[in-house]
């Protein structure tokens, strides 16, 4: 089934020294969860490699494998031109969702995506 989530419910009398590791878990199973912006990512460049290594012919042949649209596959895969320091800024704030990413205009040049990266997420 999907959609459901483990919880373990502490007691309330349950020891200091428990409460804190249960926490830790927590953190950490958070930070742990790709948001779609991460799967986005991965998707892109493993259909990237997919095409230089030829085990894929087109990008129609990847939309018509994973079901998607061939528009929608090309969208993603627009993901791989970001600048590196792009990516590490995106992948490093999690309030950043995938649709602020795909709906900005990006311009080609990294020198220039690198530039206009402070300011794109605000408000």
């Amino acid at each position: 089934r999907r959609g459901l989530k483990k919880r373990v419910i502490t007691p309330l009398d349950a020891p200091q020294e428990f409460l804190v590791e249960a926490a830790r878990e927590r953190e950490t199973l958070a930070a742990a969860q790709d948001s779609a912006l991460m799967r986005a990512l991965g998707l892109a460049y493993h259909w990237q490699r997919l095409l230089d290594e030829e085990r894929a012919a087109s990008v129609a042949e990847i939309a018509k494998a994973e079901g998607m649209d061939v528009t929608q596959v090309r969208r993603v895969m627009r993901l791989t031109l970001l600048a590196p320091q792009v990516i590490e800024r995106l992948v490093g704030a999690p309030d950043i969702v995938l649709e602020q990413v795909m709906r900005r205009p990006w311009p080609s040049s990294w020198n220039a995506q690198t530039q206009v990266l402070p300011g794109t997420f605000q408000g």
